[in-house]
């Protein structure tokens, strides 16, 4: 029978593949006994405190529209939250939009400056929604690959070598997801040369930034000269532990905000009021909750890395996020077929690298972003099914 519906769909949408991370996990949902080491939620329940400010706004009513901006009070203490911890100064009432989470952060930013045909550099693993992003703006996406030998970080000579002309955006995200990777304050700099001398603007996506666990986080709009050309986003889904809250903003320009405001005022027209009331919570008294949870991401971290170099699947240290991404090259697999005969024999689920891009191949991620206990368990299973799989081959 004639799928009709099938023929309205747009052409830029139908080429666009599935998330290569929901589709797994709707086959691990349905195994009682599998651990996951998949998706990129933390354990953690979001602070009491948090969530007590959303309770206590829910009975006092508060259940309106806000400001498409979003409530100035939080736009206030994002401020100074910003100023504070990331050296970057923004006028609450017009440099800072409340959105729906960081991707529609993205999402708007990317409507909002692109024009049909231009083209957008960003790096390569990378969150799964970038080049589908880039493409439903009706841009051309540009990636330029990360490597293991380089901990992940960007290479700027890389990002000249890729860009030609028509290149309006550079699209960064540190620390990276599937990889962890960061990038140190000399490369940022020499991207940041790199960017003012092509005349782009900078979108980071700077989400995982509370959990960097080697140095400083630096934000490259703190660089000299780049405040006024980068569109700094973030959020409080992974550092507060907030993801159902569904809750991100973006700092930047006057005119950047503004155009954002109006693709956001027209789709999303603003973000919950309750999410927006516990946000205000977790900027004011939020810090000890995400120490508490960045000193178990450490020790998770050491853990998981040490296991898997343990049992020959070579794998960086990652100095952000709460992913590990080790290398299954020695299993002679693919990424898709090493993940689905690992969950088949040990029941234990991590994500296919292609999942975050063609440079992905060869590697899976597994987030750390689960007990200590169950991490142990997990890779205790990996290690035996690596052994058999040694020895059938």
């Amino acid at each position: 029978m004639q799928n009709i519906g099938q023929k309205f769909v747009a052409d830029h949408v139908v080429g666009l593949p599935r998330s290569g991370i929901r589709d797994f996990f709707a086959i691990v949902a349905a195994m009682p006994h599998a651990i996951s080491l998949g998706i990129g939620e933390p354990d953690f329940v979001t602070p009491w405190h948090i969530r007590e400010a959303a309770i206590f706004a829910l009975e006092k009513g508060k259940t309106s529209y806000t400001d498409n901006l979003g409530l100035i009070r939080l736009r206030r203490e994002i401020s100074t939250y910003v100023e504070k911890y990331f050296d970057l100064s923004y006028h609450p009432e017009k440099q800072i939009l409340v959105t729906v989470g960081v991707s529609e952060a993205l999402d708007i930013a990317l409507r909002a400056v692109l024009n049909p045909g231009d083209k957008v550099l960003y790096h390569e693993p990378c969150y799964v929604s970038y080049s589908p992003s880039i493409k439903l703006a009706h841009a051309k996406p540009i990636a330029v690959k990360t490597d293991a030998k380089d901990s992940f970080g960007i290479d700027p000579d890389k990002v000249a070598e890729l860009w030609e002309p028509g290149c309006k955006v550079l699209l960064l995200n540190f620390p990276t997801n599937p990889t962890g990777g960061v990038t140190e304050r000399n490369k940022l700099e020499q991207l940041a040369k790199f960017v003012v001398e092509k005349d782009l603007l900078v979108i980071s996506d700077e989400i995982y930034s509370e959990l960097t666990f080697e140095g400083e986080h630096k934000s490259i709009a703190s660089i000299p000269e780049m405040k006024e050309r980068t569109l700094f986003l973030h959020g409080f889904s992974k550092g507060f532990a907030m993801t159902g809250f569904r809750i991100g903003y973006a700092c930047g320009p006057d005119s950047l905000i503004e155009a954002m405001m109006k693709v956001h005022q027209y789709s999303m027209l603003c973000a919950p009021i309750l999410s927006q009331e516990a946000a205000i919570e977790a900027l004011k008294n939020g810090m000890s909750s995400i120490e508490k949870m960045k000193a178990a991401y450490h020790k998770r971290r050491d853990l998981i890395v040490r296991r898997f170099n343990e049992m020959g699947l070579s794998c960086h240290l990652p100095k952000g996020s709460f992913y590990a991404f080790p290398s299954i090259e020695s299993t002679q697999m693919s990424s898709v077929d090493f993940c689905k005969d690992l969950l088949q024999k040990e029941e234990v689920a991590v994500v296919p690298g292609t999942a975050f891009g063609e440079s992905g191949a060869g590697f899976v991620r597994a987030s750390f972003s689960t007990s200590y206990d169950r991490i142990l368990e997990a890779t205790n299973r990996m290690e035996r099914y690596l052994e058999k799989t040694t020895l059938v081959h």
